[in-house]
Formats: C-alpha cells, structure tokens, sequence
C-alpha cells in the first residue's frame, strides 16, 4: 500500500507510540491530588509544554494551550466561545472565508441563526480577496476567523496580513485561525499569524485520533473573551470540561516533539515531491489547481471526465490511496464549496482528486502514483459534460 491521503489522517510516528505506551502504564485521573494523579497531571503538563513548543516563537509566555477531543471541537469552542463571550455584543459581524473547513462554516452557520452576521471573503484561485476584506470592514467585527492552509487545495491563504488589516481598524476584534493543515507543515508561530486563537488537530501530525488543543492569547485570557463550551468537572483550568484523554494528549505531545527538529528538512523532501508529480500529472493532461500560495504536501488535480469517485476506486485496488475531497465531506451529495470557490465547475470538482504526502512517502511512491493514474487514464470510461 502506498498512502496519499495523509490531509485526511497520518500513521502514529515513533515518538507518540512511545509516549503514549508510557502514558498507558499510569491509569490515574489528573485531577486526583494523590500519587497516580500527579503522574498523569504531569504527563498532561509535559505533552502541554511540548505542543506549544512546536508552536515556537515562545507561545508559552503568550498563550495558554487547552486540550479537546478533536479540532473540531477546539474550534467550536473559538467561534461560540467568543461569540456568547459577553451579552452585551457592540459588535456582531463575523468575518470568515467562503472555502472554511466544515467545522467552522457550520458553526458559523448556526451563529447566523442566532442573529449574527457572517461575512465570507472569497477565495478565488486559493488567494483571500483583500478589497473584498477591506470592503467588509465598514462596520465593527466581533471576530474573524481564516483557515491557514485549505484542506482540500492545499492553498496558504495570507491569514497575517488579513488579521494585520482587521486588528489594525478593531483592534478589539478576536482573530481564529484554523491551523489544522498548517501546523509542522508550514512556519508561523502566533505573534507571526498575529491569532488570538489557534485551532490544532494531533491525527494530523503523525498522533493519535481524538486529541486536539486550542491555542487561546493571555490577552484573550485576562479579559475574558473568551468563555468555556463543554461545562462540568472544570478541567483545563476551567476551559473544557471532561477528564482529560491523558494517552491521547501525550501521544501529541510526542509526536510534536520528534517532528519539530527536523521540520524543514521533511518539509522540503515534501515539496520537492510534490513539485516532481505536479509536472509529470500535467505531462499526462491532467490539469493541476496550483494555488496563489501552496502549502508543501497537498497537491489537486483535476481528471479529463473521469469522475474523482471512480479514479479513487481504481487507485485504491492498486494500492494507491488517495481522497477525493476532505475527509470530514466525504459522504456529501454536492460539490465542494471550497473547489467552487476556487473558481471551478460542480463538473471538474467532480472529477478532482487530493494527493497530501506525508514524511515516509518517497520518489518511488510518486512513480507508483503516475503509473496508476496513467492506467486510470488509459482503462477507465470518460464521462460527458
């Protein structure tokens, strides 16, 4: 088997099985003052330090981190958080982008209903519309909230200059980042993104399923503009409440912890494949969305009339896996709202599938890839318009 879909989920690295097979020796509760809990306290505090050192730029001495079950939930907690913050809200405009990750359009989708005003920012050609930003900021934001790199293009949208622009005329306004795509794949750190919050996701980075964090300012913190989403038995210091998943979150932080010192070297093997099978896909006639801006590990193709759900399957039975699309949508019966707003058809995102590489994929796979898709191209039924 051959693995392309590493967008969707990553294999456990080294260092998060060995973390977590630690962390599985130590059954106490963090929150139990004896023995067993202090142990698992400080596995929890380790894993803490250590994502927020992947973070880098000293995040530590601006921020807090606060671990969830996923990024979805992490990022729930961002949108809502802030927006049910304080009842008395000066400001009720949102300012988002029309290509979001599910789990923040929705959510702002269901904000909307409660009488907010979402403001999405088009993204044409995997690049943020800054008049149409610009344009929007004729009226106080409550929050924004732009994903870093799109996960399903593989754009790098310029989220520094658009919170730069936003904080310079509200500089009240609290700025989201999803980051989930982003993190150990592309630099930034938050003074850098210039985000009070920052969506993380461990499945992603070569961790376990069922760990996320958000990353949340002191500034945010001590005003408290921030307020909990899940309530109960208090834990991460009042933030999320629910015993912490104490295997889980180190995992993370062992994961995070083996990759980041190596990161720039992995990130360049990254784009040095993706940049070889852009050029031998479009050699083949397969069209290649290249974003403005393009983060190293995604590459999107679009197929002549061959629809994404029949290469894959292909693919799949010759040991190829690759994704038609984010794993989160997988099942939905309409195209995608992030590839129509990059500015193609309900008919080529049909027929687009997502290549994401991870740090074990080699020259060879990339090879493996061609060959499969050539006899995709050469054995499969094309579809009219």
């Amino acid at each position: 088997m051959i693995y392309l879909d590493h967008s969707a989920t990553t294999p456990l690295c080294e260092g998060a099985r060995q973390a977590m097979a630690e962390a599985m020796t130590c059954f106490g509760n963090p929150s139990s003052l004896h023995i067993e809990g202090l142990r698992a306290q400080k596995l929890l505090e380790q894993a803490r330090r250590q994502v927020m050192q992947g973070l880098g730029g000293h995040a530590e001495r601006q921020g807090e981190l606060f671990f969830t079950s996923c990024g979805t939930e992490a990022t729930s907690l961002a949108l809502f958080g802030t927006a049910y913050a304080k009842k008395r809200r000066e400001a009720c405009r949102i300012i988002t982008t029309d290509s979001e990750h599910p789990s923040v359009s929705q959510a702002l989708a269901r904000l909307s209903e409660d009488g907010f005003e979402i403001v999405r920012i088009p993204t044409r050609g995997g690049a943020l519309d800054m008049a149409a930003l610009d344009a929007a900021l004729d009226k106080p934001v409550l929050l924004a909230s732009m994903m870093m790199v799109n996960n399903e293009t593989g754009a790098r949208y310029d989220v520094e200059e658009a919170f730069r622009r936003i904080k310079a005329k509200y500089p009240e306004a609290v700025t989201h980042c999803d980051a989930v795509q982003g993190f150990l794949k592309t630099p930034f750190t938050p003074m850098t993104l210039g985000a009070d919050l920052i969506t993380l996701s461990g499945h992603k980075v070569h961790a376990p399923k069922g760990v996320g964090a958000l990353y949340v300012s002191k500034k945010i913190l001590t005003a408290k503009r921030l307020v909990p989403f899940l309530v109960g038995g208090g834990q991460e210091r009042g933030m999320r409440s629910g015993t912490e998943n104490v295997i889980g979150i180190a995992g993370f932080g062992g994961a995070v912890a083996e990759l980041s010192p190596r990161i720039k070297e992995e990130l360049a093997a990254m784009e040095s494949l993706r940049s070889e099978g852009e050029r031998r896909v479009r050699d083949m006639g397969i069209a290649v969305n290249t974003p403005v801006c393009h983060a190293p590990h995604i590459l999107h193709i679009t197929l002549p009339h061959i629809k994404s759900e029949t290469m894959l399957h292909f693919l799949s039975s010759e040991g190829l896996c690759v994704s038609s699309g984010s794993a989160c949508s997988s099942h939905a019966s309409h195209p995608s709202d992030a590839l129509l707003a990059f500015g193609l058809s309900a008919h080529e995102a049909d027929c687009s599938l997502r290549i994401s590489l991870g740090r074990e994929n080699t020259p060879s796979d990339i090879d493996a890839l061609c060959r499969g898709l050539q006899a995709g191209l050469d054995r499969l039924v094309r579809i009219k318009r």
